[in-house]
């Protein structure tokens, strides 16, 4: 292996570690504010993080890529038709993702960062069994696959009782299937168009949608979950204030900023988006393909790793059976993700 590609798995590897350890931030941000509060504040702050990036990578093709420097790219060379293509495929990819990260912080408030993380991986099942229903060819190898990651989610989810399946499991399930369809939509959307300029287009709409939604609903969010079970309250895992009130109170000088939340906050947007996002795109320009999709599986691993480190997740003998057969169905499948060339931006 020459140093170009070592350096590039290293990097790919600290990736897989940062979005790993971001379930972690996930997790420990709930305790301070509200879910669509949460990914409102940090997907904004990933997307102006992207900036310098976007701004680089333009001053670097400007001698090649005309006097747009490549940014977005319009099939007529017209840059209105370039601006309505960014801002429609901008608002399509970041809805799709609005949708997958908020049911996958509100399926974290019931299961442990660990399980989130390897729950979540199962994207990299769905991607290609969706993509079947587009016309997409899929081996025998998913299937197989498939199976691994079922059993692993059964006995990761259950511990071996069928009637014990975590609630939190099955939302975070449902967020897989949307950053499956996130993947897909991507393929189709990312040509003619920069990927680190669509990804910080993806990732505003993405938030503004989250911090609508943190003055729109949170409000009535902890009143819904007492009602179900007051517990929930007296638990913290709906402790947090609305967005609304948290400003009313801040501004009133009824409390004080929990200085706390800003490390998970700053983590979940510059580390775990922006700053992975960008190692990630440095990385696959130097990384075989078959390394970066095994490589990148492991995200799941360091997030079960993060959870008993620092968040004291227990990691029983059924909860690490479904670990192992989790990740052997992953990289199964990844034997034909690599050949399909999918793959997903934070």
């Amino acid at each position: 292996m020459n140093k170009r590609a070592l350096r590039a798995d290293i990097l790919l590897l600290l990736t897989a570690g940062i979005w790993g350890f971001g379930f972690v931030a996930q997790r420990s941000g709930m305790e301070y504010v509200g879910p669509f509060a949460y990914n409102g504040i940090r997907f904004i702050l990933a997307s102006l993080s992207l900036l310098p990036l976007i701004l680089l990578r333009k001053k670097m093709k400007a001698g090649g890529a005309g006097s747009s420097g490549g940014a977005v790219i319009a099939a007529d060379g017209n840059p209105a038709a370039a601006r309505r293509r960014f801002f429609s495929c901008s608002l399509a990819a970041g809805s799709c993702i609005f949708i997958a990260v908020i049911l996958q912080q509100f399926g974290i408030i019931f299961t442990t960062a660990g399980n989130a993380g390897f729950i979540t991986g199962l994207y990299v099942v769905f991607t290609p069994v969706f993509g079947v229903f587009l016309g997409r060819k899929t081996g025998r190898a998913t299937w197989i696959g498939s199976i691994f990651t079922l059993a692993g989610l059964y006995f990761l989810s259950a511990a071996g009782r069928f009637a014990s399946i975590n609630p939190g499991d099955i939302i975070t399930v449902i967020s897989a299937v949307f950053w499956a369809c996130h993947v897909l939509l991507i393929d189709r959307l990312v040509q003619g168009i920069d990927p680190v300029v669509l990804s910080s287009g993806q990732f505003a709409v993405c938030g503004f949608l989250a911090l609508i939604g943190a003055f729109l609903v949170e409000p009535s969010v902890a009143g819904f979950a007492e009602r179900i079970n007051p517990a929930f309250l007296a638990e913290g895992l709906f402790a947090w204030l609305p967005l609304p009130e948290l400003i009313a109170a801040l501004s009133a000088g009824r409390i004080r900023f929990p200085t706390e939340a800003l490390v998970p906050i700053l983590y979940g947007g510059l580390g775990s988006v922006g700053v992975a996002h960008t190692l990630q795109v440095v990385a696959q320009r130097d990384a075989p393909p078959a390394h970066a999709t095994i490589i990148l599986s492991f995200e799941g691993s360091f997030a079960a790793l993060g959870g008993a480190l620092l968040l004291s997740e227990k990691v029983g003998p059924w909860t690490l059976l479904g670990f192992v057969l989790m990740l052997g169905g992953m990289l199964i499948t990844q034997s034909e993700v690599i050949a399909g060339g999918f793959g997903k931006g934070r």
